[in-house]
């Protein structure tokens, strides 16, 4: 694939979104840290630098080597990219004499490619500290706003741009025709990259990959395992050999359910059921990280039980996604701690399986999409994302089976609700916790000293920004008596209204 982008992560909350509006144009992209570039830049078309919370000026300022980029393939610099093209090739970045955050407007544009289609006046979205004073060499200004004067730039003689604004937020207005404009226009960059694509390049590239071998795969009933399931069942038929595992935290009555889902499918499926075995190895602890350590454990040691009764498995197929990579990888380097659910980072060297992830690069939205062009049910394509610890980290402390079944009958209280007020598919994710608090209440004449539930609903388009659900406060009333009253144990229920950042999604 030679119509493809590199964008080099400095660190900026806005890295996702940069690569989520090249893909909304149909071109395929990729996210690096800058201390870890991919060895091969020239299968790359275009480069983007993205924003970062550092200063150039600090002595601790991310400083990638360019050499293989600068002057030899189309660049843009976003926010500190076009501050470290300007610092580092002579030019002056200074602190802000006042603070440039926000909306702005650009007051002033040059005639130039890069704002093809974009009149005077347009808004854009400012996020810095410091700001360019001095253009660096051969440097030519395209725009400013009323507080910046160096709003945008290029470099004479190469094919080198930089914004002091950020455009893949969608408070700046034209960002996305800002992005078509370099990426189309000046780069060159086909626009080929579609769910239908991916899908052909995905189906011949497994083909390729896998041969004759057989494979088998963790199907979880959520729509990653299953577009994941059905992209290797086209590619390998028969070879494919997929595994349902109850481990004791789905959701109620999830384990049967799941498994009539894909009787239509045509998928080789066998259900095992290790509920005791996670449950046990979950007994009495309490840290999330060491929760979800020993869930993935036990998922191996499964995982390696059935491919060895399967005999002459080679690959064990995961429905890794791009936010899993992205959030599994820092530009601190490899000292900084992950979620350890995330499927990446391979496998003990006990289990001799390779590994293959036919979704790595997609983001959530797309992997429907693609879905979606494979013929998969709107039913099955609109599930909610569900955590691959389950309740283990919608359940706050240590998990125990009581715990695990008080939880699932208020989850189901609540989603089954969602879905029969019609409000099921205005949700990205939704879900309940049960938190390490017991709380007086009063039932009938007696007082109670039980246990709190938080509701969880948040939209979002990927997971890697969320914001909370404003659901209808009868609707929240209906579900909140429902649980109190038909769930022993619990006698008080709270909605949670975090975003995310600063939240996360999940609590644990």
């Amino acid at each position: 694939m030679q119509n493809k982008v590199l964008i080099l992560d400095f660190g900026s909350q806005y890295t996702q979104l940069i690569a989520r509006r090249v893909r909304e144009l149909n071109i395929y992209c990729e996210i690096h840290p800058f201390n870890n570039p991919p060895k091969q830049i020239d299968t790359f078309k275009a480069v983007i630098l993205s924003g970062s919370p550092f200063s150039v000026r600090g002595d601790d300022a991310p400083h990638p080597d360019l050499a293989e980029i600068r002057g030899k393939k189309p660049l843009l610099g976003v926010c500190y990219g076009a501050q470290y093209l300007a610092h580092f090739g002579g030019g002056k970045v200074a602190p802000s004499s006042t603070r440039e955050y926000g909306r702005a407007k650009l007051t002033t544009i040059n005639d130039d490619p890069l704002f093809t289609g974009i009149s005077q006046g347009t808004q854009v979205w400012m996020s810095h500290s410091d700001t360019i004073q001095t253009l660096p060499t051969g440097g030519v200004c395209l725009a400013s706003t009323d507080d910046v004067h160096n709003a945008a730039y290029r470099i004479e003689g190469e094919t080198t741009y930089a914004i002091q604004f950020h455009p893949e937020v969608y408070h700046t207005t034209d960002g996305k025709q800002l992005l078509e404009n370099f990426l189309v226009g000046i780069a060159e960059v086909v626009q080929d990259w579609t769910p239908s694509s991916f899908a052909e390049m995905t189906i011949a590239a497994l083909q390729n990959q896998i041969g004759e071998d057989r494979v088998v795969l963790g199907l979880s009933g959520g729509v990653d395992s299953t577009v994941a399931a059905m992209l290797l069942h086209k590619a390998i038929g028969s070879q494919l050999h997929c595994i349902f595992v109850n481990n004791g935290l789905l959701r109620k009555n999830e384990f049967t359910d799941v498994l009539q889902q894909y009787e239509g499918l045509g998928l080789n499926v066998k259900g095992v059921d290790a509920s005791d075995r996670f449950l046990g190895h979950l007994a009495g602890v309490s840290d999330p990280e060491e929760k979800r350590k020993r869930i993935g454990k036990v998922f191996i040691d499964v995982f390696d039980d059935e491919a060895t009764a399967l005999t002459k498995i080679t690959w064990l197929a995961q429905g890794t996604i791009y936010p899993d990579v992205i959030e599994s990888v820092s530009v601190n380097g490899p000292s900084a701690t992950i979620k350890s659910h995330h499927n990446v980072g391979g496998l003990p060297s006990y289990m001799k399986l390779k590994v293959v992830e036919p979704l790595r690069m997609l983001f959530k939205d797309e992997v429907r999409r693609v879905g979606k062009t494979l013929g998969l049910s709107a039913n099955l394509l609109g599930r909610h994302p569900y955590p691959g610890p389950g309740l283990a980290i919608r359940i706050l402390g240590d998990v125990t089976a009581e715990k695990v079944q008080m939880l699932q009958e208020v989850d189901a209280i609540f989603i089954d609700g969602l879905k029969e007020e019609g409000l099921y598919d205005q949700v990205w994710q939704a879900g309940a916790i049960l938190l390490p608090v017991q709380s007086v209440g009063v039932m009938g004449d007696e007082r109670t000293y039980e246990k709190c539930v938080a509701l969880r609903a948040v939209e979002s388009t990927d997971g890697m920004t969320a914001d909370w659900v404003n659901l209808p406060y009868p609707f929240l009333q209906n579900i909140s008596n429902k649980i109190i009253n038909r769930v022993k144990g619990i006698n008080r229920v709270v909605y949670d209204i975090s975003s995310k950042p600063p939240a996360t999604i999940e609590w644990e």
